[in-house]
């Protein structure tokens, strides 16, 4: 049976993902490709000299979330563009992409780690994406899952702070312990992000089903298929733009 999450105003379900086992989220995959030479050493980068598991995890959360910047305009629907090796040499992805590379860096430390997936609204996107987009739905909403001390804790690692300082938005903080997702509401009181409906965890990104889904739900999004020949926009100086005092 699907297990039912309680959020601040509704209950959401969440489907079992693909049941991979422990064993299997220790491995390199196609999209989480932790053996990935520039994985390996992003991952060592950041994690220095610490041993504890859970040490380990939250400074790879932190190296993610912030030496990555999330940009939601430049990655097409294209299956090299959903690697994580990808998202960390380009220092650029979106939600799904930096999931995918927090997994891979955990896994390529020893953790056993995988990539889950919910639909979300989201009040704070900018007018341009907005419109783009047709909705305030953003589905297949990616985060980061990782085993430690004896059960899965989510992480999600995709806004950098600069990012959410931009949208006056509270920078979203991991300890390791407990699950880390989106706040309901910005630092103004007003409602930042919904979660609709969760996917569950899989051992790979599904980039079939993404891409399906997005060609779907995202009619209006032409840079989808890669063939734009300039960036549609600069998501960052969007939300400064549009949250100036």
């Amino acid at each position: 049976m699907p297990d039912k999450v309680e959020t601040e105003d509704k209950i959401v379900i969440e489907t079992l993902g693909d049941g991979a086992s422990l064993a299997e989220c220790l491995q390199p995959r196609h999209y989480i490709d932790s053996d990935h030479p520039r994985i390996v050493e992003f991952a060592r980068d950041a994690i220095g000299g610490s041993h504890d598991r859970v040490k380990q995890a939250v400074k790879l959360y932190y190296a993610v979330r912030d030496l990555v910047r999330y940009d939601p305009y430049n990655t097409p629907l294209k299956s090299e563009a959903y690697k994580a090796s990808t998202c960390v040499m380009q220092g650029y992805g979106y939600c799904v992409t930096k999931a995918a590379l927090m997994a891979a860096t955990a896994r390529a430390v020893g953790i056993p780690a995988r990539v889950g997936f919910a639909d979300v609204r989201n009040h704070m996107t900018t007018k341009r994406l907005t419109e783009y987009m047709g909705t305030d739905i953003f589905y297949y909403h990616g985060y980061a899952d990782l085993w430690l001390d004896g059960k899965w804790v989510k992480a999600t690692p995709a806004f950098n702070k600069e990012l959410t300082d931009k949208f006056r938005l509270k920078s979203l903080e991991w300890d390791g312990r407990e699950d880390s997702i989106y706040h309901p509401y910005d630092l103004q009181g007003q409602r930042h992000m919904e979660y609709l409906r969760y996917h569950g965890a899989f051992v790979d990104v599904p980039f079939a089903t993404i891409r399906e889904t997005f060609l779907k739900v995202y009619p209006g999004m032409p840079f989808l298929s890669g063939e734009a020949d300039q960036p549609v926009g600069d998501f960052a100086k969007e939300a400064e733009a549009e949250n100036a005092a």
